[in-house]
């Protein structure tokens, strides 16, 4: 027991990305978003200290603490300046030996593969929607509409908007265009699901629990390439897509849908490797629930997905903060050494 509070009792290095291009505003409200965190595990009885990382040089802004004496919540995005570089934050924090919440490097790299995460989830027999991978407009034997097109390897809905959605070769061409020129990497073109969107949080390692799943509605949008969750939808307030998606939580499930879909999250969360907490983005079809994306590190925001689904279950904010902790303490060179406890 003494030996469990010294490790509760660590202080918590809160480390996040604030980007000195970003907007006066934009840096304001990422200060507040983690500071909202902090001081809600404050209040679960943690130590918090916050670390903005505003500087590429993580090395540096970590150089004053001893691994052995800390833990890393670890909600840093990127490093300033560096596209695609989560996975470069979490390999930092392993070559310095700190212990860190969510994901690893490795699985922060594969989760923005598009394609090879669908082979993984193929091979465990995960239903995801039919996709193939197009590096030329050229290429012209897709026949299955709608469909979707998307860069191949980002995230956060980057690249998808309503002109996403395609309806025929001609503006699938286009679109594929699009991707390629803009975003200087290949497409990826799947079955648009046009059904039931749930995004589902999932924590835990050793024993993996689904919470409850959010519903998101697209019934007040008639287009239906505005029927999904873009980035507009996801970050721009005062987009129509932002106003008029609305959310469940929990989602209106029946007890055999609920039991499926959780099935289906759980097996992409275990197939990603994924560690500590992450989110599944899920639709359902026919009776298919069809996982579209997984998502470790998933945003963990007060008013996103993962907060929500936890105060349905019975945790506070600062209380999912803290069980998130508990995951990764689980890994603590305290934890890792410490001698059995006597039967």
């Amino acid at each position: 027991m003494a030996d469990l509070q010294r490790m509760m009792d660590l202080p918590v290095l809160l480390i996040y990305d604030i980007d000195p291009s970003w907007t006066a505003e934009e840096q304001e409200q990422a200060n507040r978003s983690c500071q909202r965190l902090g001081h809600a595990m404050r209040r679960q009885g943690h130590s918090v200290r916050f670390l903005p990382v505003s500087d590429p040089d993580l090395h540096s802004i970590l150089a004053a603490y001893d691994p052995r004496d800390v833990i890393v919540f670890n909600w840093c995005e990127g490093l300033p300046g560096i596209d695609r570089s989560e996975a470069w934050v979490a390999e930092t924090l392993e070559r310095l030996r700190f212990t860190y919440t969510g994901a690893s490097s490795e699985v922060l790299k594969r989760s923005y593969d598009k394609p090879q995460v669908k082979r993984m989830l193929r091979s465990q027999g995960v239903p995801t929607p039919k996709w193939k991978v197009l590096r030329s407009p050229a290429e012209s034997d897709w026949n299955c509409f709608p469909a979707i097109v998307k860069p191949a390897c980002e995230h956060c809905s980057i690249g998808i908007d309503s002109g996403a959605v395609v309806c025929d070769p001609g503006q699938l061409q286009r679109r594929v265009t699009y991707v390629l020129d803009t975003f200087q990497q290949p497409a990826i073109v799947e079955d648009f699901v046009d059904g039931r969107e749930f995004h589902v949080p999932v924590w835990g390692n050793s024993q993996v629990e689904v919470l409850p799943p959010v519903e998101f509605d697209f019934s007040a949008l008639d287009n239906l390439g505005d029927r999904l969750c873009s980035y507009d939808a996801k970050f721009v307030p005062d987009s129509t897509a932002y106003r008029k998606i609305k959310s469940w939580a929990p989602a209106r499930l029946s007890p055999d849908e609920l039991s499926r879909l959780a099935a289906a999250s759980k097996a992409a969360y275990q197939t990603l490797d994924c560690r500590d907490y992450g989110r599944i983005d899920v639709r359902l079809r026919d009776g298919v629930f069809y996982v579209l994306d997984v998502n470790p590190n998933a945003d963990i925001s007060f008013d996103a997905s993962l907060a929500l689904a936890a105060e349905k279950a019975g945790y506070c904010y600062g209380a999912l903060g803290s069980r998130v902790l508990e995951f990764a303490l689980e890994r603590h060179p305290l934890k890792v050494s410490a001698p059995p406890v006597a039967g």
